[in-house]
């Protein structure tokens, strides 16, 4: 088996089995960091901890309650 596939598998299953309740969003982020770092470079395991922090980040976010703009600024009543 290739080692880097071994040491993500490891790393997941150690980070699911210790902090379920805080791994939302690093699970899915040490996935992918770990399949891409692995194909630039063989670097999965460095891509799997940097994808679950990134993860992790972005699911901690807050949601944005902004509306989207269309563009277009209303038009004054004066005229």
């Amino acid at each position: 088996m290739n080692k880097t596939f071994v040491c993500v598998v490891a790393a997941i299953s150690l980070l699911t089995a210790t902090a379920s309740a805080n791994a939302k969003g690093c699970i899915k982020g040490a996935i992918v960091g770990g399949v891409a770092g692995h194909f630039a470079g063989h670097h999965g395991l460095l891509g799997a901890a940097a994808g679950c922090a990134i993860g992790h980040h972005e699911a901690n976010k807050p949601a944005d309650n902004q509306p989207a703009t269309t563009g277009s600024a209303p038009r004054s009543a004066t005229r």
